[in-house]
């Protein structure tokens, strides 16, 4: 059905939208000196094939619409069968003139076939790789006396002395080594010795230190703190003097070499996500730089105020630019997409409760059609149903167009109301008066 109100006669739409209030308060609004519903002609029923039911129009008043045959209910003559776009009352056409169509700015688009590529933006957090943190604590309660860092941030190699540690429990177990090692004639000698010697192990006493307590056959009262990877210093609790025990932490070294990004994704694009995508970032610190990474870890649970999942992302870090806690911009890559139905992005409407596009139909006829979408990358919407192969659609202007059309589908649920209310017996009538 095509009607032909606001846009398409360039009436101002505060009129129509008076000519509405005025009926939802009950006052009666003599029909329009325009028809407000038009047969669909040749080339229309032809693009709405699919969707054609039989109808039953009064020639004199194609306003009356019926399912059944009949007569006109205001002049009498005999209803005449039509087939009409089922979908018209919910989304009538709108026919604009060349003028119209040229002073809008409208523009179009086919739908068409081809290739989307999967990939999501976001934004991330760099942190610490938590596998490749230490935390040093001593085996043995007793006192620092010998702090060879200074500050946090320092970069320590693996096996470089943190500090040196009194402790009574090792200094005891060194003496029960050199005790085990004396009777070396007899058989049990040697089993005391390595067990006096894995003690000592036991207690963190370096390898090296044993040698030499071997060797020297005399015992050391501080034995050194030696760092356990390579990395930077980002926890130091330990002073010179302080006592410390088992469940002191000492140090904490990180090794930035490789490093977490954690972003988070929204609950529609998490169905193609899995460990092993590649992924690359980048930093404002370093515009021009791009590092390339994979997804590491899918978090089990969405957060339930922002509905998104945390995503780990993994990087190799080599030259140590990528700093804890700095933002980056973040790109998860899933492949190409290929023989995807697709359309310009811009030629959406989404309004809350439905998805549309306006169809071209030619001879400047347009009609709102709803569509169901799936993924939006690269300024492109992939169309699940609602369009086929090489549909016209509108990319601009289609706002105005799509708002005519509520407003016209407005004007036939009121002729509709006005029909019914005619068609009904007098004696409804009056009762439907008081």
């Amino acid at each position: 059905m095509v009607f032909q109100y606001g846009l398409a006669t360039q009436r101002p739409l505060a009129v129509c939208f008076a000519l509405l209030l005025l009926t939802s308060c009950g006052d009666e609004v003599s029909a329009p000196s325009e028809p407000l519903a038009a047969v669909l002609d040749d080339s229309a029923m032809e693009h709405a094939a699919k969707h054609l039911d039989p109808k039953y129009v009064c020639p004199m008043h194609p306003q009356i619409v019926r399912d059944e045959p009949g007569s006109c209910p205001i002049c009498g003559m005999t209803l005449v069968e039509k087939r009409m776009d089922q979908d018209a009352g919910k989304h009538p056409e709108v026919a604009l003139s060349g003028a119209v169509i040229q002073n809008m700015g409208v523009r179009t688009a086919k739908v068409e076939r081809g290739t989307l590529w999967k990939y999501i933006r976001t934004m991330g957090r760099v942190e610490y790789d938590e596998t490749r943190l230490a935390h040093v604590h001593p085996r043995a309660d007793g006192w620092i006396e010998e702090l060879s860092l200074r500050a946090e941030g320092e970069p320590v190699h693996k096996g470089q002395e943190l500090a040196e540690l009194y402790a009574p429990d090792i200094l005891s177990a060194q003496v029960d080594y050199l005790l085990a090692l004396e009777p070396r004639s007899r058989g049990v000698a040697g089993v005391k010795a390595d067990k006096a010697r894995n003690m000592l192990r036991l207690l963190d006493v370096p390898e090296s230190i044993i040698s030499e307590i071997e060797r020297t056959g005399e015992t050391r009262n501080r034995v050194p703190v030696l760092a356990p990877i390579d990395g930077v210093v980002t926890g130091m609790m330990a002073r010179d003097g302080m006592y410390v025990g088992k469940g002191t932490e000492m140090f904490t070294v990180a090794d930035l070499s490789q490093v977490w990004v954690m972003v988070d994704v929204f609950e529609h694009q998490i169905a193609w996500l899995k460990s092993g995508l590649t992924a690359d970032i980048s930093v404002p610190a370093y515009p021009k730089k791009k590092w390339e990474g994979a997804v590491d870890y899918l978090y089990p649970d969405l957060d339930p105020k922002t509905r998104t999942l945390r995503v780990r992302l993994v990087f190799p870090n080599p030259d140590l630019l990528l700093k804890p806690n700095m933002f980056a911009e973040v790109v998860i890559h899933g492949g190409p997409r290929e023989d995807v139905l697709k359309i310009p992005s811009e030629a959406l409407i989404v309004t809350g409760e439905r998805e549309s596009v306006i169809m071209a139909l030619g001879a400047g006829r347009f009609r709102p059609v709803d569509v169901t979408t799936g993924m939006q990358r690269g300024g492109e919407v992939e169309i699940l149903s609602g369009l086929s192969e090489g549909d016209e659609i509108v990319v601009s202007g289609q706002f105005l167009i799509d708002s005519e059309s509520s407003l016209q589908a407005s004007f036939m649920r009121m002729s509709e109301a006005g029909n019914a209310s005619a068609g009904s017996p007098p004696d409804a009538q009056m009762q439907q008066g008081h």
